[in-house]
């Protein structure tokens, strides 16, 4: 059960876009593409791993993993986005406010930390192939997807019990599209002193643990490849990981310029395109890159489209 300090606010009212209501119209049938797109590309990537003996590999365990994150943390936000563009009556109770944020939040913060993963996981492949198998074995792969989801849930747990300590007094309009934790904690009566230390401290310990993993792994497979005496060897290690190098400077593009950016030059309007980008078409995107870019991935999605003809 959610509870909360005394409050007089039992729901939130979600502003969304300020654009003419032909214009919500117009937005809803782009998004619902988008998410249509997105339900379709995650599930047939996890469904075509699942069933695709070769692609049993760490590699495609991690982006297996990965798409079901994206479909997760997608779908925790775009349906009630997409009833609000329809809808006058665009609030939320306070109890799915926060079940809301909680789902997010715990899902994209996994998907930094699988990120990560999968730049080990790459870097271990080409910089010691003969040990892959064993650094990278089933269970260590297990484990280091449980660990991103115990980093990822202390984050979670920790924002959600302060801001469930906050009180919220009278003032319950989110100028956001869902229920993310900066819009909301300007609505309390409380002090949120301590809640933006916590963002400060695990975002940006998030961000910078993880992209810290990332660059240094590159750093080595760039120099493991740069060695390599076979130009069809450098061309085979560099296109094994393009799709993800395309997926993390994406992925954490966006999520920098949300949260590291300068209060001052933020606006709320830009924060919400950004949230659009990073919750809503990131997801979509990526099972495309994976599909679109990985040589396997294609040829799997060629045996099957022939085997159901």
């Amino acid at each position: 059960m959610i509870q909360r300090n005394d409050t007089s606010v039992t729901e939130f009212i979600l502003l969304g876009f300020a654009v003419q209501q032909e214009i919500q119209y117009i937005l809803f049938l782009v998004f619902l593409i988008i998410y249509f797109t997105s339900l379709v590309g995650n599930v047939g990537m996890i469904l075509l791993i699942k069933c695709d003996a070769r692609l049993h590999t760490p590699m495609y365990f991690f982006l297996q993993n990965l798409a079901f994150v994206d479909l997760c943390y997608t779908s925790a936000i775009t349906p009630k986005m997409l009833v609000n563009f329809l809808v006058s009556n665009k609030s939320i109770s306070f109890s799915g406010c926060v079940i809301q944020l909680y789902v997010y939040g715990i899902f994209a913060t996994v998907e930094c930390y699988l990120l990560a993963v999968m730049a080990v996981d790459r870097y271990v492949a080409i910089c010691n192939p003969l040990r892959y198998s064993i650094v990278m074995s089933q269970r260590a792969c297990i484990q280091l997807v449980t660990g991103c989801y115990v980093m990822s849930s202390l984050t979670s747990n920790t924002h959600l019990g302060f801001l469930l300590s906050l009180s919220f007094c009278n003032v319950n309009t989110i100028n956001h599209f869902f229920c993310d934790l900066p819009p909301i904690l300007t609505l309390s009566c409380s002090s949120i002193y301590f809640n933006i230390m916590f963002i400060m401290i695990f975002v940006g310990f998030n961000l910078v643990s993880t992209l810290l993993v990332v660059f240094l792994s590159y750093i080595y497979i760039l120099s493991a490849i740069l060695r390599m005496p076979s130009a069809r060897g450098r061309h085979k290690a560099f296109s094994t990981c393009a799709s993800h190098m395309t997926a993390v400077t994406i992925f954490y593009g966006t999520l920098c310029y949300m949260y590291l950016q300068p209060s001052s030059s933020k606006s709320q309007e830009n924060d919400k395109v950004a949230s659009v980008f990073y919750g809503i078409v990131i997801p979509m995107l990526n099972p495309l890159i994976y599909s679109l870019r990985n040589k396997e991935v294609k040829e799997a999605m060629k045996v099957l489209m022939k085997s159901c003809a």
